[in-house]
């Protein structure tokens, strides 16, 4: 008897998810955790991997549909099985490849100029744009006509990238018509107030429930301090030219990142997770990283952070960057992440604080390095300074144990050299 392949929840939050496109078949044989489709969420594409062992017996959600989490989306089962529903879907099929040659069809038909303008303009309306769903929404949600848009893709089909990287004129944006409102008691005017309002994309919606959420159910609080990062630097600094090393580039970050691992070890509530049955400490250290994108902030996590090298962190963290940007990461690595930073250095900020990814206990926020006069041992030196802050969830740590965690996180970065072990 076939098992029911279901729509993930891969995120907090998360309702609703759409198919962009199936990596495997009717017929096809799955292995746990296989990656078997490109589901996109409000914020990302996330690659779907296969909870179940067997063959697919049947596909249930079409490329472009958006349907609830916890809706069924394909079957798994026995070989048998695919024969027997394979009779029922051959009409279905054979409909569905009739409606593409006719689309084909359409959009290969010469037009023929005229003098008639506007029958030439009547006719060009007709015919339709090739463009996958993802794409369609996208250009919907951006108010862009999907005509002025080059496909890149086969026959011409506009992608999603296609979309993203339209940069159109003026007079190719739906116009939003402005709210006009009168002016209030309190502001004295002879004229009303025009304001423009544009509509949040599904990104924004879905950042500002998350962010409304997390600061109305979670206390946090926050602690700070001061680290110096002159030998982390140097260190770095000789990594990056060393042979082991070359071509990787090894960030602050990178260090910053190691340097959480030993104080969530032996911290383990800011490893945590709040619930109604208690706190769930998680055995495995998924450390998100945010990252900042056109349309807004995810927070993917390097996986199993606890077993990495300096070096595998390197490489991990650049790896998680580029596959977010290309829409690839995975349902784990979108959804399981257990703790996370969040670093502004490169924007040129000093400090600030972390709003808590749910369900997560902790994010710990890093500033830039800046370099600072100091006293040591009675003297005036010049020491790269760096404030990190970690927000806390009141309700699984207090401020003491957050003041023991982020003392280890620093006392690791000042002797650096601990990171190599």
């Amino acid at each position: 008897m076939s098992v029911e392949l279901k729509m993930p929840q891969m995120g907090y939050d998360m309702k609703e998810g759409t198919i962009v496109r199936w990596l495997i078949e009717t017929g096809s044989h799955v292995d746990k955790n296989e990656i078997v489709a490109e589901i996109e969420t409000d914020k990302a594409v996330v690659e779907f991997q296969s909870y179940l062992d067997g063959f697919i017996t049947q596909i249930l959600v079409k490329e472009g549909d958006t349907v609830p989490v916890g809706t069924v989306i394909a079957l798994v089962g026995s070989k048998d099985e695919i024969v027997a529903r394979e009779s029922e879907n051959v009409a279905e099929e054979a409909q569905i490849k009739k409606q593409d040659a006719e689309v084909e069809e359409q959009v290969e038909e010469p037009i023929l100029f005229t003098e008639n303008t506007t029958d030439l303009n009547n006719k060009f309306d007709k015919v339709p744009v090739k463009a996958s769903p993802v794409a369609r929404k996208l250009a919907k949600e951006k108010g862009y006509n999907l005509s002025d848009i080059t496909g890149t893709g086969p026959a011409g089909r506009i992608s999603r990238e296609d979309v993203e990287s339209y940069v159109p004129s003026s007079s190719n944006v739906q116009n939003i018509a402005p709210v006009i409102r009168e002016p209030s008691e309190t502001v004295q005017s002879d004229e009303s107030i025009n304001e423009e309002t544009s509509a949040l994309t599904k990104m924004r919606q879905q950042i500002a429930r998350v962010t409304v959420r997390s600061k109305t159910e979670i206390p946090h609080f926050y602690i700070s301090v001061d680290i110096n990062m002159t030998n982390a630097i140097e260190m770095r600094g000789q990594l990056n030219k060393s042979e082991e090393y070359q071509g990787l580039e090894v960030s602050l970050n990178d260090l910053i990142l190691k340097a959480c691992v030993n104080p969530l070890i032996k911290y383990p509530k800011f490893n945590s997770s709040f619930s109604d049955k208690g706190i769930v400490t998680h055995s495995k250290i998924n450390i998100g990283i945010a990252i900042s994108q056109e349309a807004g902030l995810i927070v993917p996590a390097i996986m199993g952070i606890q077993n990495k090298s300096l070096k595998e962190i390197c490489i991990a963290s650049k790896d998680l960057v580029q596959r977010s940007n290309e829409g690839t990461i995975t349902t784990d690595e979108y959804a399981r992440g257990t703790f996370s930073v969040s670093n502004l250095g490169m924007f040129n900020i000093k400090s600030f604080v972390g709003i808590i990814h749910p369900p997560q206990s902790a994010m710990l926020a890093v500033g830039r390095a800046t370099e600072t006069p100091i006293a040591v041992e009675g003297n005036i030196v010049i020491a790269n300074i760096m404030t990190a802050t970690i927000s806390g969830d009141h309700r699984i740590v207090d401020g003491a144990e957050a003041a023991l965690f982020i003392n280890e996180v620093k006392m690791i970065l000042e002797n650096p050299y601990q990171l190599l072990i």
